[in-house]
């Protein structure tokens, strides 16, 4: 039954996503794009008419789809929070190597003296 392979992947997929003790980020991005993919496969492969059984397994993927898409939103988040902060450190570091480089050039002075 189709749905109910969707129905597990998107448990997994879930599970995959509240797992807090995968510490290497590209590990977990992998295994999500994975899954994703999968059940995107899948997916297409859904067609009407549903049973009675078919249907409950849906309203389920629909509340679970749910919470992915959450925590999907979460992790989206936190990696823009992650870019934003390396940039700042990147322009707050090379502050420190060249102070002078942001300073506008609209007049200078220059001495003739040697």
């Amino acid at each position: 039954m189709v749905i109910r392979a969707f129905h597990d992947l998107t448990a997994e997929l879930l599970a995959v996503l509240k797992d807090r003790t995968i510490t290497e980020r590209d590990d977990k991005i992998e295994r999500v794009t994975k899954l994703i993919d999968r059940r995107d496969g899948l997916l297409s492969q859904i067609k009407p008419p549903f049973t009675g059984e078919e249907q409950q397994l849906g309203h389920a993927v629909m509340s679970l789809n749910q919470q992915v898409d959450h925590l999907l939103k979460l992790q989206k988040q936190e990696i823009q929070r992650d870019i934003l902060e390396i940039n700042k450190k990147k322009r707050s570091s090379s502050k420190y190597t060249n102070p002078y480089e942001s300073l506008s050039v609209d007049g200078m002075f220059y001495d003739k003296r040697n």
